[in-house]
């Protein structure tokens, strides 16, 4: 039975530095009480606030005084969707009812009723956006179409001419299928001349006891199935609300038309005076879109399980996504300048920066927010955000823009009070503290459920950094490989595309660091002792983030990720950046090949892997590693086929398994410490003059001979790791099997099935002329091939060139005397060339006590891939 540990506290996903401590929630001004109805919508001009529900009325409140001047009523269903359309003076809104109304915002009676298409089959009408521009006012409805009508005179003086022309007047009231229909047996349908009404069919009553005309909007104005799902909001770009920036008051050139829906997407549709034409799909994936929100050509969607996805128009880009507070509902979001207000259904709202940073949180209602709107004075010197929700009230709260110039001070303040020493200045290292805060040791059974929670993590913080993420499956119990895709932006030329390999295993044992050659979210056991500091919480000295895996590997992870996500946030990422992390590599990446084969479709087609692990060979200057050794993990056991015995009875007698062990082991090795097999070294591939000097300029900087750096790192060799015996293993007993763990190190041009073989050979060939009686048996337990890299190729050339302008210095060319078995096997899945780009340096304890990372090596590799990203934009793009 394995013991149990408790599993870890799983850090919050969100990545948005909550820096709101440093600042105080908005004040409230005031608090209107609504009858303990739902405040379903929300709109306000200079002077008053217009507030629907489920009262079927209205609510016109004076803005200055707060008190209720007047209701509007005429509908018989609840208010869904307020929206004005200030320079004609009027306020529309649609109802459950399925009619929209236009009231005056002067008079405050009623304009005109709007009929959409199909009527009641309609169903309710979510959602409404004026369009200044053009003078149209866009309808998104229950029965998925969006519909629209116009209001400019040559619009309406058009719809007048049409009805006219066809001998049929403009009804004042529409058809009732019920009230205007005649007996069944006269096969007539409804019209207006059945009389079965109490109103004549020349004018409608409305509330006020006035006449009210209709328009019906014509099925030219209509788009059946414009989603798979009901349209729940809209906005436009540029918007039109108020506090949404300097480009909406300017003269606008193209105006698109954005729609959420329950089908989980954005429509983006450009508007144009014959109706609307689609132009891009964006599917967000984390339920149904309940907001939308816009500033300049950023679109913000808040969605159904907590999350706001940012995108990017003109990119038709991800660009970020926010994770609010997991599966609450954002079903409002209201923006301020470069403040977004996200409004939430556990009665929350959050304020974030335009770096995504949670500047305040507050609980605003007692009761799901429901919807909000931003306005501003009259004097046009102060902004107030309104907010309704279904305790009955709305409420209005004072805000001010935050000034980004004062972010650094609210960072400083909020690093202070911070409950971690990890630092909080920017997003890769606060991430990166969230991330190392999972003990992820995938070596221990007990913290199985830490590795899968770290997957899990990984996962949503590549997706609020702007990827599209998923976790594959590998094998039953096994950690999952987490998949997660920057989408780049389409340029002039085809789109390269890199594939970021990690893991995150560890060993068991500690090791030197330069020998562990791993990428992994998962890490290595932390000891007991010889830590300065909890090895779960990063924390910060002289210059150093210390934690188990800042340096190998959670740290290059979230340096690259934040990389691409830089490029993405400035519309800069001309590749598409594909992470695959898997957690099975300790134990031979257990299920990673046939996984990699199952969801191949998914990775896409792949030009070039990269991948940042182990450190350089030095504190400075930095280096590219181009090879790996490969190697053959051997087991070997001789068998006497009976039970253990006593040496003080049998000894001297029977055949011992470990005296046949160690003669079989000292066949393995011959003179001057090489390797016997036969053929071993036919393969070898020979040192050319480049590397001979290459090895003097590195012998220099490590103060090491370059023989030794050359035994390491290109030249085979064989190790006998342990020998273990049966039973109790003291010294009376003559073990009845012996086992003993042999690996081979191969390199350039060895071949690994022919290396694997002529080891198994020569065990049993050395064995048979031992004549014994005990058994043998030779396994091979996993085997990875070497790996070197193309240095004369585009791609190393621009990771070449991305380090040396990062770090004005010419950039070291070393080899691992290590293994990665992923990254051969990649190679020559996708049929293209990997990258290594080691960010540590050789003094960062990797798997040892005090594993620490340098903040300048961890920031300035950040912005080394980010260099290799955008040169390799270009490498496709053919020679001018």
């Amino acid at each position: 039975m394995v013991d149990t540990v408790p599993s870890a506290v799983v850090p919050h996903p969100s990545v948005s530095r909550p820096i709101c401590s440093a600042a105080p929630p908005p004040r409230l001004l005031h608090s209107l009480g609504y009858e303990n109805k739902s405040v379903l919508s929300l709109m306000a001009n200079g002077d008053h606030i217009f507030t629907g529900g489920q009262c079927q009325d209205i609510g016109v409140w004076d803005k200055h005084t707060f008190t209720l001047e007047t209701s509007l009523r005429g509908h018989t269903g609840s208010i869904l969707a307020l929206e004005l359309a200030e320079e004609k003076g009027w306020l529309f809104s649609a109802s459950g009812d399925s009619t929209v109304r236009v009231w005056s915002t002067v008079t405050f009676q009623p304009v005109c009723i709007l009929n959409p298409y199909l009527e009641t089959g309609a169903g309710d009408l979510f959602s409404l956006i004026w369009n200044p521009t053009m003078q149209v006012i866009y309808i998104g409805c229950q029965n998925t179409s969006l519909q629209w009508q116009g209001f400019s005179k040559f619009q309406l003086g058009r719809r007048t001419d049409e009805q006219s022309g066809s001998g049929i007047l403009t009804p004042s009231r529409k058809v009732h299928k019920f009230f205007d229909s005649y007996p069944q047996y006269t096969h007539r349908p409804a019209d207006l001349q059945a009389n079965n009404f109490s109103l004549s069919p020349s004018s409608s009553q409305d509330a006020f006891g006035g006449t009210t005309s209709l328009i019906n909007i014509p099925a030219t104005n209509v788009i059946d199935s414009a989603h798979f799902g009901y349209i729940y909001c809209m906005t436009l770009v540029p918007s039109t609300r108020e506090g949404a920036g300097e480009i909406a008051q300017k003269q606008i050139q193209n105006c698109y038309l954005v729609t959420g829906s329950g089908d989980e997407t954005v429509k983006i549709w450009r508007c144009n005076p014959s109706g609307l034409n689609i132009i891009h799909s964006f599917d967000c994936q984390h339920g149904a879109v309940l907001s939308l929100a816009a500033s300049g050509e950023t679109i913000y969607a808040g969605c159904q399980d907590g999350h706001v996805k940012v995108l990017d128009l003109e990119t038709r880009t991800l660009v970020r996504s926010i994770i609010v507070q997991e599966n609450v509902d954002v079903l409002s979001l209201s923006i301020m300048q470069s403040d977004l207000y996200t409004c939430s259904a556990n009665g929350h709202i959050h304020r974030w920066s335009s770096s995504f940073d949670c500047t305040a949180s507050w609980r605003a209602h007692d009761g799901i927010v429901l919807s909000s709107v931003v306005s501003c004075s009259s004097d046009r010197k102060s902004y107030c955000l309104i907010t309704g929700a279904n305790d009955g009230f709305v409420k209005v709260w004072a805000i001010v823009p935050t000034a980004e110039d004062n972010l650094p001070q609210m960072r400083e303040v909020s690093a202070l009070i911070s409950d971690s020493d990890a630092a909080q200045g920017d997003t890769m290292t606060y991430a990166l503290s969230k991330f190392v805060s999972i003990p992820s040791v995938s070596s221990d059974p007990r913290h199985r459920e830490d590795c899968r929670q770290a997957a899990i993590w990984l996962k949503k913080c590549l997706n609020q950094l702007g990827a599209q993420s998923a976790l594959l499956p590998t094998h039953e119990a096994g950690s999952p490989l987490v998949l997660g895709t920057f989408h780049g932006t389409q340029g002039k030329h085809p789109k390269p595309r890199i594939l970021f390999y990690g893991y995150y295993n560890c060993f068991a044992g500690l090791i030197s660091p330069h020998n562990f050659n791993n990428r992994h979210y998962d890490v290595m056991s932390a000891p007991p002792e010889g830590w300065g500091t909890d090895p779960f919480i990063v924390s910060g000295r002289n210059g150093y983030l210390y934690g188990r895996g800042v340096t190998d590997d959670k740290g290059p992870i979230m340096a690259v990720a934040c990389a691409a996500a830089e490029l993405l946030q400035d519309r800069a990422l001309g590749v598409d950046l594909v992470f695959l992390i898997e957690g099975e590599e300790e134990t031979g990446s257990a299920g990673f090949v046939d996984a990699i084969k199952e969801h191949k479709h998914l990775i896409g087609n792949i030009d070039a892997i990269l991948l940042s692990n182990s450190t350089w060979i030095s504190e400075y200057p930095p280096c590219i590693t181009h090879g790996l050794r490969g190697v053959v993990h051997s087991t070997l056991e001789i068998a006497s086929g009976v039970p253990d015995l006593h040496s003080g009875v049998e000894g001297g007698a029977a055949p011992e398994p470990m005296f046949d062990m160690i003669r079989l082991l000292a066949t393995l090795m011959g003179g001057e410490g090489k390797v016997a097999i036969p053929g071993f070294y036919d393969r070898v591939r020979p040192q050319t003059e480049a590397e001979k000097q290459l090895y003097n300029v590195l012998s220099k900087v490590t103060k090491k001979p370059g023989s030794v750096l050359s035994s390491r790192w290109s030249e085979p060799s064989l190790t006998v790791h342990n020998i273990d015996v049966s039973g109790p293993g003291n010294s009376t007993v003559i073990p009845g099997k012996v086992t003993a763990k042999v690996s081979l190190r191969i390199v350039p041009d060895q071949e690994l099935e022919i290396i694997a073989q002529s080891l198994i050979d020569h065990l049993r060939g050395s064995f048979d002329k031992f004549r014994s009686p005990n058994q043998l048996s030779v396994s091979i337990d996993r085997t990875a091939d070497w790996w070197l890299g193309n240095l004369d190729g585009p791609w190393f050339k621009a990771l070449k060139t991305a380090v040396r302008d990062e770090w004005n210095v010419e950039p070291l060319l070393i080899r691992e005397g290590g293994s990665i078995p992923s990254i051969p096997y990649l190679e020559k899945e996708f049929g293209c060339p990997a990258l290594h780009l080691p960010l540590g340096q050789s003094t960062d304890q990797a798997h040892l006590p005090n594993e620490r990372i340098s903040l300048s090596n961890l920031s300035r590799g950040k912005a080394v891939i980010k260099r290799f990203l955008s040169i390799a934009t270009n490498i496709h793009a053919p020679a001018e």
